[in-house]
């Protein structure tokens, strides 16, 4: 049984995190679906008096009010946590320079979130969002300057192409730059898309992978039905919750809510809840460091931290892989098939590497 004291290693670094992740993205409530600052400090407090340690948050989530209540929280225990932040989201309309992932808009973003947090270093640093206008070069250049310059720990890239984050890794060891640790990628049960060529790319490449919505925006969790299915949002569901974000997103499938329907048949088979075991599942994929957890009350955190304790059979990951089986695609699919294995390997037993 996992505990969050349990500690794992961040990629091909020697940073110690916990198992699962806080995500602060709803500390706040200016998003219309967060908490409010008591419901986030009890959750906050929850979660590190459990022996958690790694906190994420970005510089604008909840309008920056995140990044501000992480560092109030955080003030008496800084140097025992790991916080992450990321940059590139623009913040201000007006201004051109204030998003992306130039050295201009870099610098100042850390600056700002090191003020909101109240610190004089982030732990992790994430480029939030690929900018394809960017030179690789100039955005890998700025974060080593950041950690030469003791302002940032270690840096990592979050919703990337897989063949920029490798090219980016060989170019940072190349030129003796800060390596990427960590690779942070929306991976659950009803996305398992990364594992073409994400999540090997991240193994291979020695970056650990920190899922986000790991319960797919509460899909996973059961709180959704058939008459979700094309349903308007009503008059007491305004733009700013997240139930009228999953619709606008196209969340609610019948395809998903299959993937659901069997998550909650395993869960009363278990007795467990379905978020406990949507949530064992990601956290024991191959290459996956620390699903991060966006609760919005401290009884949805105390449920959800559930997970580390529940330990699924294989009947029962055969199942979960099978209702959420996708299409590989090229070249993945030929190279999966029996043809391509028999061409290469004929009837020979080759065992792989450990």
């Amino acid at each position: 049984m996992l505990t969050l004291d349990t500690y794992r290693l961040l990629g091909r670094s020697g940073l110690r995190v916990s198992p699962l992740a806080l995500g602060a993205a709803t500390f706040g409530d200016e998003w219309g679906w967060g908490a409010t600052k008591d419901e986030a400090r009890r959750m906050f407090d929850t979660y590190v008096d459990r022996g958690g340690n790694f906190v994420d948050t970005a510089d604008v989530y909840t309008d920056g009010t995140s990044e501000v209540l992480v560092g109030e929280f955080a003030r008496h225990r800084r140097d025992s946590l790991v916080i992450a932040t990321k940059y590139s989201s623009m913040t201000d309309r007006r201004d051109p320079n204030s998003g992306g992932g130039p050295r201009k808009n870099m610098m100042t973003s850390v600056e700002s979130s090191l003020r909101r947090l109240g610190t004089d270093h982030v732990d992790v640093l994430y480029l939030h969002v690929w900018d394809d206008m960017t030179p690789v070069e100039e955005t890998l250049r700025g974060m080593d300057d950041l950690v030469r310059q003791g302002k940032v720990h270690y840096v990592a890239m979050s919703s990337a192409p897989a063949w920029q984050v490798s090219r980016m890794q060989a170019i940072a060891d190349l030129r003796g730059w800060s390596p990427l640790v960590a690779l942070q990628v929306e991976y659950n049960l009803l996305d398992r898309t990364p594992e073409r060529d994400l999540v090997p790319m991240a193994r291979e490449m020695g970056l650990g992978v920190v899922p986000f919505s790991p319960l797919a925006g509460g899909v996973l969790s059961g709180s959704y039905s058939r008459s979700d299915l094309g349903a308007p949002a009503s008059e007491d569901e305004p733009d700013g919750t997240r139930r009228h974000l999953n619709r606008a997103l196209g969340t609610v499938t019948e395809r998903n809510l299959a993937i659901a329907d069997e998550v909650r048949d395993i869960a009363h088979e278990v007795g467990r809840s379905p978020a406990q075991v949507a949530l064992a599942w990601v956290l024991h994929r191959p290459g996956v460091t620390a699903p991060i957890l966006g609760a919005r009350t401290v009884e949805q955190l105390e449920g959800n931290l559930g997970a580390l304790e529940v330990d699924l059979d294989p009947q029962h990951l055969d199942r979960l892989e099978t209702a959420s089986a996708f299409e590989l695609g090229a070249p993945h699919a030929l190279l999966a098939s029996d043809h391509i294995r028999a061409v290469t390997r004929g009837d020979l037993v080759i065992q792989g590497r450990g």
